[in-house]
């Protein structure tokens, strides 16, 4: 399908776009590279709040001059100590300012920014250093630090290790290590030597530079450096602000790992046409407790992270008091009712509107304070299907919450819904400038400048990814109906045919297992077998109040596991989600996986996906018990 062709020049929230996305160039502001548009940005906005981060428990604000400077620091210093244009470097910390600073800064000196995932082991460390060829690496702490000095000989082309935190690594001497404090003065020094030289730098930039290597989750191998460069980022700007709109009043909370293209996008790109400013999460573990705090107006995660926030809500609800409860459940459904009619695009009649207006002042909006979601316009959910439930639950307590896709392939963003144009169950339609098709073996295929510049390295992989007549092979199955909303149904890779010829795809299965409440993943099993069947991670915290509940005795998560009462919970969910589906479709036994998997674990992608192949090897021994 053909996406809608927008004017020569349009306005966004006082943000102007100068071409039509799919023509070249794409200009925002002016400005054709990423960098010429940070250098735009701070220069305009000096003194305002770019940035907000906690310093022993305060929050504490930071302007765009903050930010100009110190990625000027940043790409002065790395320039100093031997960055060449087109080298790549690599970042190794979790969500913070300095985060931000590397990036630009990197990019600014013509520098090609990766980012690796903290929980990345120092094997999987080593390889993307080498994959990638990183000249530097910027690392968080002792902690992090430890990994390099694990595998400091398998990485001889690193040059330096600049270190962000000093804390126990006072009387640290080592020849390639140096901390961030001393690339600070290196830089500052570099600027007074060369004036004018990181401006020229930016200048060079072109929007056919590579500007970002973002390597994909690996679910079924090694993993590949996706290039995105400068003109692709852009493009992906423009979509955003036409079909995400953010205003430069809005307050952001970011905490997704940056190394993962939807963050990238959400806490560093986008706030540079929107103006926003970013609220950095202290750590993934306080970030229910730093979204009551910032009380953001726009907020993405993955289904999980909703999933988590919904059952915390379930929890606190079956210990309320009995009036408590009653009024709860009378709120919820008031707000379903009027979330029927505003998923169906539908006017909300004067009746319902009035009695989920009563049960806000009373129930909803105090709910609303209590997670933070108080000021929230607009949620945004990727990465994994989200239960159509799940989405009609946050519609009903007052919090807009949309479905999107995008890939590293597709810098971050395909297709979404928007306040305007929603569909539950689908990932919306394509964004403006972007075309998208089914092929004839059902694979969703796009064109259009959002598509990345292939893997690093790696043409044959390239090749295979494109299709002669230019479109990106996604590698995801799915549909479009008569408006253009698209449907996935599972990976073209993941297609199972049993040992009778049928062909079967395992994500639809998978996602109505993961609409339970008391399921949090699952791995179809079933390639060359007789029947399907079923590896079950079961959702802990759900669990162990239905185990509470009910008196069922456990000890540890194991014991949960094997508790006969907890199986036959499970077996319920997957006998309901069996009657969805046709008898060869139909999981015939199934097993739990016992033990909590973490994105440390392989099993685990750091956007805690399910690994088929990792889960398969690693529990053999549960699915041979059951054929």
């Amino acid at each position: 399908m053909d996406a809608p062709t927008l004017p020569a020049q349009t306005v966004i929230n006082g943000v102007s776009f100068n071409a039509n996305p799919g023509q070249r160039p794409v200009f925002v502001d002016g400005s054709d590279t990423i960098v010429s548009l940070f250098q735009k940005r701070c220069a305009d906005l000096g003194s305002r709040t770019a940035h907000r981060e906690k310093d022993f428990g305060i929050w504490k604000t930071y302007s765009w001059a903050d930010y100009w400077q110190h990625a000027k620091w940043i790409g002065m210093g790395l320039r100093k100590l031997g960055l060449q244009r087109g080298e790549v470097v690599s970042i190794l910390s979790e969500d913070r300012k300095e985060w931000a600073y590397s990036d630009l800064g990197i990019q600014c000196v013509g520098g090609i920014a990766s980012g690796v995932y903290t929980t990345d082991s120092a094997s999987q460390l080593a390889y993307l250093i080498n994959d990638s060829d990183s000249r530097f690496l910027i690392l968080e702490n002792e902690e992090q630090l430890d990994k390099f000095l694990q595998i400091e000989a398998e990485v001889p082309g690193l040059l330096n290790v600049i270190i962000l935190e000093d804390e126990g690594l006072h009387d640290l001497e080592h020849h390639r290590c140096i901390m961030i404090d001393d690339l600070y003065e290196i830089g500052r020094q570099a600027e007074q030597d060369e004036p004018g030289v990181f401006e020229t730098e930016i200048e060079l930039a072109r929007p056919e530079d590579t500007a970002l290597l973002i390597y994909t989750s690996g679910t079924t191998g090694k993993p590949k450096g996706g290039m995105l460069c400068h003109e692709n980022v852009m493009a992906g700007i423009e979509a955003g602000a036409h079909r995400l709109p953010t205003y430069d009043t809005d307050e952001q909370l970011c905490f997704l790992p940056l190394c993962h293209i939807l963050e990238r996008n959400v806490s560093i790109y986008f706030p540079l046409a929107a103006k926003s400013t970013v609220n950095f999460a202290e750590s993934p573990e306080t970030v229910f407790a730093n979204l009551q705090e910032v009380s953001p107006a726009t907020f993405v995660a993955v289904p999980r992270v909703w999933e988590k926030i919904y059952s915390q809500v379930l929890i606190l609800t079956q210990e309320a008091t009995p009036t408590g409860r009653i009024a709860f459940g009378l709120a919820i459904k008031a707000g379903m009712e009027r979330a029927e009619y505003l998923l169906a695009n539908k006017p909300v009649p004067a009746g319902v509107a009035a009695k989920f207006w009563f049960w806000d002042q009373l129930v909803l909006r105090n709910l609303r304070r209590m997670l933070g979601m108080d000021k929230m316009r607009r949620g945004g959910s990727g990465a994994a299907p989200i239960s159509p439930e799940l989405l009609k639950w946050y519609w009903s307590i007052g919090v807009p919450l949309l479905e999107g896709w995008g890939m590293t392939e597709t810098a971050g963003l395909g297709s979404i819904n928007t306040m305007e144009e929603n569909k539950v169950g689908t990932i919306g339609k394509a964004v403006p400038g972007y075309d998208i098709r089914i092929a004839d073996d059902g694979e969703i295929q796009t064109k259009g400048l959002n598509n990345f510049q292939g893997y690093w390295r790696n043409n044959e992989k390239t090749a295979e990814t494109f299709t002669a007549d230019g479109w990106l092979r996604t590698g995801d199955v799915g549909r479009m109906d008569d408006e253009g909303f698209l449907t996935i149904t599972g990976r073209l890779k993941d297609i199972i045919i049993t040992a009778g010829g049928k062909n079967i795809t395992p994500a639809e299965i998978e996602s109505r297992l993961k609409f339970s409440h008391f399921i949090s993943d699952a791995v179809i099993i079933g390639d060359r077998r007789k029947y399907l069947t079923a590896l079950i991670m079961i959702d802990q915290e759900n669990v162990e109040k239905y185990a509470q509940d009910n008196k069922i005795p456990f000890s540890n998560f194991a014991s949960l596991c094997a508790a006969q009462e907890v199986k036959d919970l499970i077996a319920k969910e997957v006998n309901a989600v069996n009657k969805e589906f046709a008898r060869v479709e139909q999981i015939k036994d199934f097993r739990l996986i016992d033990v909590l998997l973490t994105a440390e674990d392989e099993e685990l992608t750091a956007t805690m996906k399910l690994k088929r192949s990792y889960v398969e090897k690693a529990h053999a021994h549960l699915i041979d018990d059951m054929y």
